[in-house]
């Protein structure tokens, strides 16, 4: 009878993992395509969670209008601010093809002075290792940055070409939000609920998992943001055209740490110096050095914090690999597996830690 009863058991056990495991991959193939303002909305909840509590301190008990409130803030804040941005940059970037296009920019002339600029040994070692057709490397560089630019405006009009699937997209982010927002804290616990481990364990998995989150993706935003308006602020300080474009692409770029924002100014400031703008590409050297590269190493340990942040090498790898994934939003969802693959690890190594935070907490 036993027998009977436990392969009873065991049956029902199996036929309903069987039919969990079906049921969540037709689940996860229904939402894939608001996958992208899935991830969105509750990277944009975690950002503003404490902006709801701190509001709900002052309005307690009213957790709709408080939600409601945080996700006004968030609109003009950030949504709207982000639209206006994608609309200013596809005209700017359009104008730099189409001047590019017509030949009002001339990266002939200033390949033709660099490469004068060089001195004879120079040349001689570039044509010892196949660089001396300078036709050749100019043609192939402007086609390059054509393309980039190409690319960048076909994206950006593809958004406003499919105004409604990206209206449809910004509507389940927002709606998505709010409920995460106002039922964030009962929704945590109930996955909580799910994890097999111990109270206080369970407690300390799910806070380091928030508490890495917030600070990778608040890190690699905030960085990006405070990166990007310097560099265009001293673009455009030095009149230098395109700066709303140069200021967007620095700020994508920052999210390669340590370097990343050189692989804009520094071309450009190139660009000054064999053209003979030296005293611009002089300005700009400097401000890149002291300015917009420091950024990184005086602001992140402050928002980030020294125990959370992830090494350099794992932010670069991770969001390479989660755009070549996901496209734009591997920018989030990169880094964000990434932290959490840090924070299990730890976690483990913890629990088979006597003396460990785990260890300590299951006294």
């Amino acid at each position: 009878m036993d027998n009977r009863e436990t392969s009873r058991k065991r049956v029902e056990w199996g036929f309903l993992i069987a039919l969990l495991v079906i049921v969540t991959l037709a689940f996860a193939v229904l939402i894939e395509p608001f996958f992208g303002a899935i991830v969105w909305g509750v990277v944009v909840a975690v950002l503003f969670r404490p902006v709801y509590e701190r509001l709900l301190t002052y309005l307690p008990g009213r957790t709709n209008m408080v939600a409601g409130i945080t996700l006004i803030l968030i609109l003009l804040l950030v949504v709207v601010p982000a639209i206006l941005l994608g609309m200013a940059l596809a005209q700017e970037a359009a104008s730099l093809y189409l001047r590019i296009e017509q030949g009002d920019i001339d990266f002939g002339a200033a390949f033709e002075a660099f490469e004068n600029s060089l001195p004879h040994w120079m040349q001689a070692q570039l044509a010892a290792y196949g660089y001396d057709d300078f036709a050749i490397i100019r043609a192939e560089i402007e086609q390059s940055i054509a393309a980039i630019l190409e690319f960048l405006v076909t994206q950006l009009l593809s958004v406003g070409q499919g105004a409604f699937q990206f209206m449809l997209g910004l509507g389940v982010m927002l709606y998505l939000t709010f409920f995460l927002l106002r039922d964030g804290r009962a929704l945590t616990e109930r996955i909580g609920d799910m994890i097999p481990l111990e109270e206080k364990k369970r407690e300390i998995l799910m806070e380091k998992f928030l508490v890495v989150i917030r600070a990778t993706i608040k890190g690699s935003l905030i960085i990006a943001i405070i990166q990007g308006s310097l560099g265009g602020l001293i673009f455009w300080a030095l009149d230098i055209r395109g700066a709303l474009l140069w200021a967007v692409l620095m700020g994508m770029f920052s999210l390669i740490p340590a370097i990343g924002t050189g692989f804009v100014w520094v071309p450009v400031a190139l660009f000054l110096l064999v053209t003979g703008n030296v005293l611009q590409g002089i300005v700009l050297i400097i401000s890149g050095v002291f300015v917009i590269s420091m950024v990184d190493n005086l602001v992140r340990p402050i928002l980030v914090g020294r125990d959370t942040r992830m090494p350099d090498y794992v932010v670069l790898i991770s969001t390479l690999g989660g755009l070549q994934l996901f496209g734009i939003n591997g920018i989030v969802i990169g880094p964000l597996v990434a932290a959490l693959f840090i924070a299990i690890w730890s976690i483990f190594s913890d629990m088979h830690q006597d003396s460990g935070p785990l260890g300590k907490a299951s006294e």
